[in-house]
Protein backbone atom coordinates (compact mmCIF):
# COMPACT_ATOMS: atom_id res chain seq x y z
CA UNK A 1 0.00 0.00 0.00
CA UNK A 2 1.26 3.50 -0.87
CA UNK A 3 1.76 6.26 1.76
CA UNK A 4 0.52 9.79 1.33
CA UNK A 5 1.87 12.51 3.36
CA UNK A 6 -0.07 15.68 3.58
CA UNK A 7 1.84 18.73 4.76
CA UNK A 8 -0.19 21.70 6.57
CA UNK A 9 2.14 24.64 6.52
CA UNK A 10 0.49 26.77 8.69
CA UNK A 11 1.40 27.99 12.64
CA UNK A 12 -2.22 28.03 13.36
CA UNK A 13 -3.38 24.13 13.99
CA UNK A 14 -7.18 23.42 12.95
CA UNK A 15 -7.54 26.47 10.76
CA UNK A 16 -8.18 26.18 6.88
CA UNK A 17 -5.22 24.97 5.52
CA UNK A 18 -5.11 21.91 7.91
CA UNK A 19 -9.13 21.48 6.69
CA UNK A 20 -8.38 21.60 3.36
CA UNK A 21 -5.36 18.70 3.30
CA UNK A 22 -7.89 16.59 5.49
CA UNK A 23 -9.87 16.69 2.61
CA UNK A 24 -7.65 15.63 0.17
CA UNK A 25 -6.28 13.37 2.24
CA UNK A 26 -9.55 11.70 2.68
CA UNK A 27 -10.02 11.69 -1.12
CA UNK A 28 -6.26 9.68 -0.79
CA UNK A 29 -7.78 7.25 1.42
CA UNK A 30 -11.03 6.20 -0.48
CA UNK A 31 -8.34 6.00 -3.54
CA UNK A 32 -6.73 3.23 -1.87
CA UNK A 33 -3.84 4.87 -0.09
CA UNK A 34 -2.74 4.97 3.71
CA UNK A 35 -2.17 8.43 4.69
CA UNK A 36 -0.61 10.77 7.53
CA UNK A 37 -0.78 14.19 8.23
CA UNK A 38 2.20 16.13 9.85
CA UNK A 39 1.13 19.85 11.42
CA UNK A 40 3.67 21.97 10.62
CA UNK A 41 2.43 24.21 13.96
CA UNK A 42 3.44 20.95 16.06
CA UNK A 43 7.31 21.04 14.35
CA UNK A 44 10.26 23.16 15.10
CA UNK A 45 11.57 23.77 12.20
CA UNK A 46 14.52 26.21 11.97
CA UNK A 47 15.64 28.35 8.62
CA UNK A 48 18.42 26.61 7.08
CA UNK A 49 21.78 28.23 7.65
CA UNK A 50 24.13 26.68 4.10
CA UNK A 51 26.78 25.87 6.83
CA UNK A 52 27.17 22.60 4.65
CA UNK A 53 27.95 20.78 7.74
CA UNK A 54 25.40 17.83 6.40
CA UNK A 55 27.79 17.32 3.13
CA UNK A 56 30.34 16.04 5.68
CA UNK A 57 28.20 14.04 8.64
CA UNK A 58 24.82 13.27 7.02
CA UNK A 59 23.27 15.02 9.36
CA UNK A 60 21.71 18.66 9.62
CA UNK A 61 23.84 20.20 12.72
CA UNK A 62 20.35 22.30 14.11
CA UNK A 63 18.90 20.93 16.70
CA UNK A 64 15.00 20.99 15.80
CA UNK A 65 12.17 18.37 14.48
CA UNK A 66 13.73 18.48 10.85
CA UNK A 67 15.44 15.48 10.86
CA UNK A 68 12.01 13.82 12.07
CA UNK A 69 9.99 15.72 9.23
CA UNK A 70 12.17 15.29 6.21
CA UNK A 71 12.10 11.37 7.18
CA UNK A 72 8.45 11.37 7.21
CA UNK A 73 8.65 12.83 4.00
CA UNK A 74 11.30 10.06 2.82
CA UNK A 75 8.86 7.24 3.46
CA UNK A 76 5.95 8.54 1.69
CA UNK A 77 5.53 7.62 -1.89
CA UNK A 78 3.02 10.80 -2.29
CA UNK A 79 3.27 14.13 -0.55
CA UNK A 80 0.75 17.05 -0.26
CA UNK A 81 2.06 20.41 0.57
CA UNK A 82 -0.19 23.02 1.53
CA UNK A 83 0.60 26.28 2.93
CA UNK A 84 -2.03 29.54 3.67
CA UNK A 85 -0.90 33.15 1.85
CA UNK A 86 1.29 35.20 4.38
CA UNK A 87 1.41 38.62 2.20
CA UNK A 88 1.35 36.87 -1.11
CA UNK A 89 3.86 34.24 0.09
CA UNK A 90 3.90 30.89 2.15
CA UNK A 91 4.31 30.82 5.36
CA UNK A 92 8.01 31.19 7.26
CA UNK A 93 7.28 27.43 8.68
CA UNK A 94 6.34 25.95 5.09
CA UNK A 95 9.40 28.20 3.88
CA UNK A 96 11.87 27.13 6.10
CA UNK A 97 10.69 23.23 5.33
CA UNK A 98 11.60 23.83 2.09
CA UNK A 99 14.81 25.34 1.84
CA UNK A 100 16.16 23.40 4.56
CA UNK A 101 14.26 20.01 2.96
CA UNK A 102 16.26 21.55 -0.53
CA UNK A 103 19.43 21.78 0.73
CA UNK A 104 19.85 19.34 2.82
CA UNK A 105 18.53 16.61 -0.13
CA UNK A 106 20.71 18.17 -2.44
CA UNK A 107 24.30 18.37 0.06
CA UNK A 108 23.81 15.36 2.46
CA UNK A 109 21.83 12.95 -0.28
CA UNK A 110 22.87 13.61 -3.34
CA UNK A 111 19.25 14.86 -4.57
CA UNK A 112 17.54 11.78 -4.81
CA UNK A 113 15.08 11.31 -1.20
CA UNK A 114 12.09 12.32 -3.50
CA UNK A 115 12.69 11.20 -7.43
CA UNK A 116 10.09 9.64 -8.76
CA UNK A 117 7.37 10.04 -5.76
CA UNK A 118 3.88 11.95 -6.58
CA UNK A 119 3.41 15.15 -4.80
CA UNK A 120 0.86 18.47 -5.41
CA UNK A 121 0.17 21.79 -3.71
CA UNK A 122 -2.74 23.19 -2.69
CA UNK A 123 -2.72 26.86 -1.69
CA UNK A 124 -5.10 29.08 1.14
CA UNK A 125 -6.05 32.63 1.09
CA UNK A 126 -8.22 34.73 2.06
CA UNK A 127 -8.02 36.94 -0.65
CA UNK A 128 -4.71 37.17 -2.48
CA UNK A 129 -1.58 35.16 -2.97
CA UNK A 130 -3.42 31.77 -4.16
CA UNK A 131 -1.22 31.17 -7.32
CA UNK A 132 2.05 32.69 -5.72
CA UNK A 133 1.96 30.19 -2.82
CA UNK A 134 0.83 27.49 -5.47
CA UNK A 135 3.66 28.07 -7.50
CA UNK A 136 6.37 28.62 -5.28
CA UNK A 137 5.73 24.86 -3.35
CA UNK A 138 5.40 23.66 -7.02
CA UNK A 139 8.46 24.96 -7.89
CA UNK A 140 10.09 22.82 -4.78
CA UNK A 141 8.47 19.95 -5.83
CA UNK A 142 9.60 20.13 -9.45
CA UNK A 143 12.87 21.27 -7.71
CA UNK A 144 12.98 17.88 -6.12
CA UNK A 145 12.14 15.55 -9.14
CA UNK A 146 8.74 14.35 -7.95
CA UNK A 147 6.03 13.99 -10.02
CA UNK A 148 3.02 16.10 -10.24
CA UNK A 149 -0.12 14.48 -11.44
CA UNK A 150 -2.61 16.84 -13.58
CA UNK A 151 -5.75 17.97 -12.22
CA UNK A 152 -8.53 20.01 -13.63
CA UNK A 153 -7.54 23.03 -12.09
CA UNK A 154 -4.91 23.91 -9.41
CA UNK A 155 -6.08 23.12 -5.81
CA UNK A 156 -6.23 25.73 -3.50
CA UNK A 157 -9.01 27.82 -1.41
CA UNK A 158 -10.68 30.75 -0.33
CA UNK A 159 -11.17 31.57 3.12
CA UNK A 160 -10.08 33.85 6.52
CA UNK A 161 -11.54 32.21 9.80
CA UNK A 162 -11.64 28.56 10.11
CA UNK A 163 -13.72 26.73 8.61
CA UNK A 164 -14.47 29.17 5.82
CA UNK A 165 -12.68 26.76 3.18
CA UNK A 166 -15.35 24.19 4.36
CA UNK A 167 -17.99 26.27 2.38
CA UNK A 168 -15.35 26.96 -0.95
CA UNK A 169 -17.05 24.03 -3.07
CA UNK A 170 -14.08 24.39 -5.75
CA UNK A 171 -11.42 24.24 -3.01
CA UNK A 172 -13.17 21.69 -1.70
CA UNK A 173 -13.32 19.56 -5.33
CA UNK A 174 -9.93 20.64 -6.12
CA UNK A 175 -8.38 19.45 -3.37
CA UNK A 176 -10.21 16.40 -2.78
CA UNK A 177 -9.04 15.53 -7.01
CA UNK A 178 -6.00 16.56 -5.83
CA UNK A 179 -5.81 14.08 -3.06
CA UNK A 180 -7.15 11.53 -5.20
CA UNK A 181 -4.85 11.67 -8.29
CA UNK A 182 -1.96 11.57 -6.10
CA UNK A 183 -3.19 8.45 -4.42
CA UNK A 184 -3.79 6.86 -7.81
CA UNK A 185 -0.42 7.70 -9.98
CA UNK A 186 1.25 6.84 -6.75
CA UNK A 187 -0.58 3.35 -6.71
CA UNK A 188 0.12 2.97 -10.52
CA UNK A 189 4.08 3.76 -10.32
CA UNK A 190 4.15 0.66 -7.07
CA UNK A 191 2.41 -1.59 -9.64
Amino acid sequence: MVLVLGIAGSPRKGGNTELIVENALKSAREAGAETDLLLLSENRVEPCRACNACAATGECVIKDDFMKVFNRMAMADGIIMASPSYFESMTPQMKALIDRTGYYNSVARGRTTFDGKVAGAISVARRTGLANVWTQQLLFILSQKMIVPGITSYANAVGSAPGDVLNDEEGMRTSSDLGKAIAELAIRLKE
